[in-house]
């Protein structure tokens, strides 16, 4: 989760000048590199993290439309059409006709998805360690918590 901090002339970084005076740039950023390292993790495991997420979804909640899927899960449209797709080719989920409304799809994980899910599950723990190892449990918490507090309020969007 490092940022890299480029030294000036003078010998002194900039960027945790910038990142203390620009909440929203020091936010993105971290949120850039934590991606980065999910995206490195779900290579590794083969698994990439919006697949996780569908079949994760899928799992908690029962069969969803791929409408429902995106919008709650915040993948674009056209992306959870080739993670569907993706998932369908390996077996993990499978689409039907929705019961509700026979002009969607619903999404359903199955037991391959049940127990790709179980391992890639398994491997989270490791993985947040080593990407939050800088903040201290109770950190970590305070982060989750000022998090969801910012995402329910809808942060970013004009007030």
């Amino acid at each position: 989760m490092a940022t890299t901090t480029r030294t000036t002339e003078r010998g002194t970084a900039y960027f945790p000048q910038l990142a203390a005076e620009r909440l929203d740039i020091a936010l993105c950023r971290a949120s850039a590199a934590v991606a980065r390292a999910a995206d490195m993790h779900a290579a590794e495991e083969g698994l990439g993290v919006g697949q996780h997420l569908v079949l994760q979804m899928l799992d908690a909640v029962g069969p969803c439309s791929q409408q429902a899927l995106s919008e709650e899960l915040r993948i674009d449209r056209s992306v959870m059409v080739g993670v569907c797709d993706d998932l369908e080719q390996a077996g993990h989920v499978r689409r039907e006709r929705n019961p509700r409304d026979r002009r969607s799809y619903a999404v359903t994980i199955t037991d391959s998805g049940r127990r790709r899910l179980a391992e890639a599950q398994a491997l989270i723990p490791a993985f947040l360690e080593d990407t939050f190892h800088a903040l201290t449990s109770d950190e970590r918490g305070q982060l989750s918590a000022i998090l969801a507090k910012l995402l329910q309020a809808g942060a970013g969007g004009p007030r």
